[in-house]
C-alpha cells in the first residue's frame, strides 16, 4: 500500500493537470458507476487525505480513490498510448482538452456529494502531510490505547493519517525502538511522531523514498526490506518479521540490537515480501 506522500504527489500531479479544466470525456468501468458522467463539469481541485485522493468537480460532486495495493494513476497527453498495463484493468478515465487521466487496477471508486466526504474519510485521524496537521490531536488518539504496540498503532490510520509501513519502520529505528514497545513505554512520544512527519515531508517532492538522506542505489533505507544485511550502523544482521493479527499483519524490520524493546513471539516468523505500490506516472 502506498504511503502518504505517494498519494500527495499522485495528487499534485493530478491537480495540476485537471483542476480548472472542463472534463470532455468521463468513463467509469466499475459496475455501480457504470451510467455515471462528469462530462461538461470543471474540475475544482484534486486534494490528497492520508491515503486517500479526492477529485472534486463543479455541481457540488467528489471522486473519491484509494489506492490500496496495486493501484495507480497515469497521466497521458490524448493520443499518447497507455502505458499503464492492460484495457482491463482500467477503472476510470477522466479527459479534458491537455490531458487523460486513467486510474489502473483502483479497488476503490466512488463518487459522494462534496458536502459528504466525511462518510468516506471522516475516520480518519490527522494527516501527516496536511496543513492542518494537528499533532496534540494524533498524540491523544495513540495515547487512547497505551497497552498496543507501538508499530500496529502507527499504522492506524484512524490515529493519524499517511504514514505507511515504510515510515513507521524507519522511524522506529531512527528512534531505537523496536515495533513492540507499547505506546505507554515510548520515551518521547511527540519526537517520535514528529520525526515520522518530518521523514515524509523530506520526501513528498519526489517519488524516491530516502530516508536516510542518500537517493543512491540501495542506500537509501535503514532497516526496510533490508532483511538479513548488516545494519548500516552496528553491522547486526536486520531481522523481520510479521506484526498483527491477520488480516491486517504487516511485514517489519528491525536492527535487534540498535533497537530497544520486546522481540516478537516465537510464532510470528517472516511470511511473504512486501509488495510494489502504485504510483502515479507523469509524461509532460
Amino acid at each position: 500500500m502506498p504511503e502518504g506522500d505517494t498519494v500527495w504527489l499522485a495528487a499534485q500531479r493530478m491537480h495540476e493537470a485537471l483542476a480548472g479544466r472542463v472534463l470532455t470525456t468521463t468513463d467509469f468501468r466499475v459496475p455501480q458507476l457504470a451510467t455515471a458522467d462528469l462530462t461538461g463539469r470543471a474540475v475544482l481541485e484534486v486534494v490528497p487525505r492520508g491515503k486517500h485522493m479526492l477529485t472534486r468537480v463543479a455541481g457540488g460532486l467528489t471522486l473519491h480513490t484509494h489506492f490500496r495495493m496495486d493501484g495507480s494513476w497515469h497521466l497521458y497527453r490524448p493520443g499518447d498510448a497507455w502505458q499503464g498495463g492492460p484495457a482491463w484493468q482500467v477503472r476510470v478515465v477522466l479527459e479534458n482538452a491537455e490531458w487523460q487521466a486513467v486510474g489502473y487496477r483502483l479497488p476503490v471508486v466512488e463518487l459522494v456529494e462534496t458536502a459528504d466526504e466525511a462518510s468516506v474519510v471522516g475516520h480518519l485521524g490527522p494527516d501527516v502531510l496536511a496543513d492542518d496537521w494537528d499533532l496534540e490531536v494524533a498524540l491523544a488518539n495513540l495515547r487512547r490505547e497505551p497497552d498496543r504496540e507501538i508499530g500496529m498503532a502507527l499504522l492506524d490510520q484512524r490515529n493519524l493519517a499517511g504514514l505507511g509501513n515504510l515510515y513507521r519502520t524507519e522511524v522506529l529505528f531512527v528512534r531505537g525502538l523496536t515495533p513492540w514497545v507499547t505506546v505507554a513505554d515510548v520515551p518521547d512520544l511527540p519526537a517520535l511522531v514528529g520525526k515520522g512527519r518530518r521523514l515524509m515531508l523530506a520526501n513528498r517532492g519526489h517519488w524516491e523514498q530516502s530516508t536516510t538522506g542518500s537517493l543512491r542505489q540501495g542506500e537509501v533505507h535503514w532497516v526496510f526490506e533490508r532483511s538479513g544485511r548488516p545494519c548500516r550502523r552496528c553491522g547486526t544482521r536486520v531481522l523481520t518479521a510479521e506484526q498483527g493479527a491477520p488480516p491486517y499483519a504487516r511485514l517489519t524490520y528491525w536492527c535487534p540490537h540498535c533497537q530497544v524493546g520486546p522481540a516478537p513471539p516465537p510464532t510470528r516468523a517472516p511470511a511473504r515480501r512486501d509488495r510494489p505500490v502504485g504510483r502515479t506516472s507523469y509524461r509532460p
